[in-house]
């Protein structure tokens, strides 16, 4: 059997996604597109029959994308996040896409608990003082965590263990998620907002999610910590809120644009800590992707079930034999 026509779109020098890749063996054969733009990956995917995704979304595969892939057979992305892909359209098509989830759960749950200790104990403002000379023992007002009410919107593999490490502080945690967990500790949504002092925003982007979050509707004082992505929380209402002295702080590793524009207002806000999405990029959780991105990729091509599929679509990978309308 010739080997599978395999479309790799990670940011990431070819030589690299080649050696990544390399485990498959000549079961497929790698490309890349020529440049890292829409109409290059359009003119690509007329081959493709399967599709390692772009976790930074820039090549999404969209309604028009899955149009020009006729033999497509497989999207796996590697990542958490599928925003961007157009699910629908994938299964109408009959092509399953799979993620990987729960391999970032660790290192985003350490960052979202380190981005709040920062914030409560004033961690970045104490170094800056120091730096400039000052020695402000009364005037930062650093708290403890101990006791205090801590929501998480999103409970997925993230939420539930953000869940675990905010109680082992001794934290009151409270959830809200779309999907009906058996753990206790569920809120409603607008409850959960209002009643947080720390609010951590893990749950996936869509349009039932975006602009989720209002943090003028948190309590006066709380802390926002979002590592989700940027447009589940209303940004706008996020700059007004701090501006205002609303909220406590915030901390950001995700954000509308990225990377952050250089006249963003977030840049310039006291008590906020940005970060540049990488939460989730520790090499622990690096090599959690990569095994379970192979060990998919390896089952699709050996015609052996794929895990976690998001669509809907039969986990057993077929190949297409569509005429490609460049032959």
């Amino acid at each position: 059997m010739s080997p599978w026509n395999l479309l790799a779109l990670p940011p990431l020098p070819e030589e690299l996604l080649r050696h990544l890749l390399a485990p498959l063996g000549d079961q497929v054969t790698v490309r890349v597109p020529a440049a890292r733009d829409r109409d290059a990956l359009l003119a690509a995917l007329p081959e493709a029959e399967i599709v390692l995704g772009d976790w930074t979304g820039t090549l999404a595969m969209d309604a028009e994308a899955v149009k020009a892939a006729p033999l497509l057979a497989f999207v796996q992305q590697p990542s958490v996040g599928v925003d961007g892909h157009d699910l629908d359209a994938l299964a109408a098509a009959g092509v399953p896409l799979a993620n990987t989830p729960g391999v970032s759960a660790v290192a985003v749950s350490e960052w979202c608990l380190a981005a709040t200790f920062s914030l409560s104990r004033k961690l970045a403002a104490a170094d800056a003082a120091v730096r400039a000379g000052e020695w402000p023992q009364q005037g930062l007002q650093p708290y403890e965590l101990r006791g205090r009410r801590v929501g998480i919107v999103g409970y997925g593999p993230i939420g539930a263990t953000c869940a675990e490490m905010f109680r082992a502080l001794g934290c009151h945690v409270s959830y809200w998620t779309r999907t009906p967990r058996a753990d206790p500790g569920f809120a409603d949504l607008p409850e959960l907002i209002s009643s947080s002092d720390v609010l951590v925003v893990v749950i996936a982007l869509s349009d039932e999610t975006r602009g989720l979050v209002d943090p003028g509707r948190m309590k006066q004082g709380a802390l926002l910590v979002n590592a989700a992505r940027g447009g589940v929380v209303d940004q706008q209402a996020l700059v007004t809120a701090l501006r205002e002295g609303h909220l406590g702080g915030a901390a950001l590793d995700v954000f509308d644009v990225e990377p952050l524009p250089a006249d963003d207002p977030l840049r310039d806000l006291p008590n906020v800590l940005l970060s540049p999405h990488v939460a989730g990029v520790t090499p622990e959780a690096t090599g959690r992707l990569l095994t379970a991105t192979l060990d998919n990729l390896t089952a699709a091509v050996e015609g052996r079930e794929v895990h976690n599929v998001l669509n809907g679509v039969s986990s057993v990978i077929f190949r297409k034999f569509t005429q490609s309308p460049t032959t």
